[in-house]
């Protein structure tokens, strides 16, 4: 009897154990490689084209060697330069005075773009001034500076301050004024003082404006570096351009080129990935 009813009672069968399947989260991030892969090859294609006619033109000497070296002799005087030292010498001076130049600028630009942000009154009676400031280019203040500071340390960085002033005190202005003011409204429901206003809803949602400002600001004193360099200076990366020209040594001055590109370019990398990394906590599309 025992057995009968043992047998009438329905066996329900085991599911067959799943595959394993591979994450989510592993395929987008190969998705997210293989992307950055095809962008990165891509990225090369236009700078080894010109590469490749830069080495034929000085192999069938279209342009003659004097004014246009071989990428072989450029990367020869830029081995020789880095050996001996003399280009890590003036790296070395240039980075000081890029360094302290943004510094004053962009410690200037962010006070000065607050202030303009905030208050309408202040906006009211700076901004035009500054906005006629800022139409003067770097070069344009040269004279009036070299008169009033000389050559020496002090003429670079203002000038260099100058030229990172500008772009962190617009975007940093902008960033304030483009607060939404849904965000505002929801701050004085909850009663927050004027400090917390500034510091938990302003402040965040202009971080995204203000550390573009700063990044094209010190992309601007890279670039002013070299043009003061160029014209008021013994020593630095932009002098080692004038250098070569004076003694008619184009290697010498396409070398120096390569530097300021490639440095210029790897900076610029630097920054945008430390603004990924320090707004990370924003949504994709926001």
């Amino acid at each position: 009897m025992s057995s009968a009813i043992t047998s009438s009672v329905p066996v329900t069968p085991q599911p067959e154990a799943a595959r394993p399947k591979a994450p989510a989260r592993s395929r987008a991030w190969l998705q997210g490689l293989r992307a950055w892969a095809v962008g990165w090859l891509l990225a090369w294609v236009v700078p080894l084209l010109l590469l490749g006619l830069w080495a034929l033109s000085s192999h069938h000497e279209w342009i003659a060697l004097q004014v246009l070296p071989s990428p072989q002799q450029v990367w020869a005087t830029l081995v020789d330069l880095t050996r001996s030292g003399e280009l890590l010498d003036n790296l070395q001076i240039s980075a000081v005075r890029v360094l302290y130049g943004f510094g004053i600028g962009a410690s200037v630009g962010l006070a000065l773009g607050v202030g303009l942000g905030l208050s309408r009154s202040f906006n009211a009676y700076v901004f035009p001034l500054f906005k006629a400031i800022s139409q003067v280019p770097v070069i344009g203040w040269l004279p009036l500076l070299m008169l009033l500071v000389g050559i020496d340390e002090a003429l670079k960085f203002l000038l260099i301050a100058k030229a990172a002033l500008v772009p962190v005190a617009v975007n940093t202005c902008q960033g304030i004024q483009g607060v939404a003011n849904a965000h505002v409204e929801v701050a004085k429901v909850f009663r927050f003082t004027r400090w917390q206003l500034l510091t938990k809803v302003v402040f965040p949602a202009a971080t995204a404006q203000i550390w573009n400002g700063l990044r094209y600001g010190f992309t601007h004193a890279w670039l002013a570096l070299v043009v003061v360099e160029l014209l008021a200076s013994s020593e630095g990366i932009g002098f080692m351009i004038v250098y070569g020209r004076q003694l008619f040594q184009l290697d010498i001055v396409l070398a120096a080129v390569v530097v300021v590109g490639v440095l210029g370019y790897l900076i610029d990398k630097l920054l945008g990935a430390a603004e990924s990394h320090l707004l990370r906590w924003r949504k994709p599309g926001l």
